[in-house]
């Protein structure tokens, strides 16, 4: 049996390679390097097989509406998959992957590492200043920022990226390590001497406060007006994981009174703009103490080709009638 896959955006040429040396699929790519708009994606999945998607297609009823009965699996090209309506799948027995690959876990946490020094040395602020000739000479004061070694990190979520920024983080850096999570984490505890914390005294306490949990209804706001009340006012926030899981109009506030001295983000709560309110996203975008990167974490050349790998060798696997290695419950 011919299995008809259809990727919506394209990916790099590894899976690529892979799906095309397979006789048994027959491929069919959006041929534009853009996002695919709701109606040409709506047309495109018609009548497929399998869809091959990007985390910034919605994959829900009507895509699947759309593709028909012939509809048997959706590849998503992210680790993260709140794109895909993932009860509508499971009541139509469609499968869903994601491309979870080590590799992404290691991009990320790199990104989120990068991110923290940047916020502590004010680096994007200082290269500014630098560019446009405003440095006439070393001054005691100029662009302080703070130091990282023997601060305090708080993590919200120790999966595979939270975990990766812990073990660089305190065994090259001294970090104190806090942990919040759905449970406890003993494992974790014992490699890095964490310590588990109810979210709110983890805001208390920390210096550096890393979000790495997935968007759910529960995870929705997590970080809001309260959360900022408790957080100290020396204390930095970095999102690498969704944007919503951050109330941008609570963060906004909370700069504007100082509660926190600053904030990165790689994820925003309606991308790609930087937030939902235009006011907002206009605050975020100028405030010295903001770094905002365009949801590029992974972006590296072995990341971006190790998800296309992935997302590759579950649909392979599909084809051949085995479960796909990355097959989400």
């Amino acid at each position: 049996m011919t299995h008809n896959v259809f990727i919506t955006r394209k990916i790099p040429d590894q899976g690529i390679k892979l799906l095309k040396a397979n006789k048994r699929v027959k491929l069919a790519v959006f041929p534009k390097n853009r996002v695919i708009t709701r109606a040409e994606l709506l047309r495109g999945v018609k009548g497929t097989n399998i869809i091959l998607s990007i985390l910034t297609e919605k994959i829900d009823k009507a895509v699947m509406d759309a593709a028909g009965h012939s509809l048997k699996m959706i590849a998503n090209y992210a680790i993260g998959f709140d794109n895909i309506d993932l009860a509508e799948a499971k009541k139509r027995g469609i499968v869903v992957t994601n491309a979870a690959h080590p590799q992404v876990s290691e991009s990320v946490a790199e990104h989120t590492i990068a991110l923290l020094f940047a916020l502590a040395h004010r680096v994007v602020e200082a290269d500014h200043f630098t560019r446009t000739g405003q440095y006439k000479g070393w001054e005691p004061e100029l662009l302080l920022g703070t130091d990282v070694m023997g601060k305090t990190l708080g993590l919200i979520g120790t999966g595979n990226i939270g975990t990766m920024v812990a073990r660089r983080l305190s065994a090259g850096f001294g970090i104190r390590i806090l942990y919040t999570d759905v449970k406890r984490n003993l494992a974790f505890e014992k490699e890095f001497g964490a310590l588990f914390k109810t979210k709110e005294s983890l805001l208390r306490e920390s210096d550096f406060v890393s979000l790495h949990v997935p968007l759910l209804p529960a995870t929705h706001h997590l970080i809001n007006d309260t959360a900022f009340t408790l957080m100290k006012e020396t204390a930095f926030l970095i999102n690498t994981a969704r944007g919503p899981i951050v109330d941008s109009a609570a963060l906004v506030r909370a700069l504007k009174k100082k509660q926190i001295a600053g904030v990165a983000l790689d994820v925003f709560e309606s991308e790609p703009q930087f937030a939902k309110r235009k006011s907002d996203a206009l605050y975020l975008q100028h405030a010295w103490n903001v770094i905002l990167t365009p949801h590029t974490a992974s972006a590296t050349v072995e990341t971006r080709q190790a998800m296309s790998r992935t997302a590759a060798e579950n649909i392979l696997a599909f084809v051949k009638g085995k479960q796909p290695p990355n097959q989400i419950k």
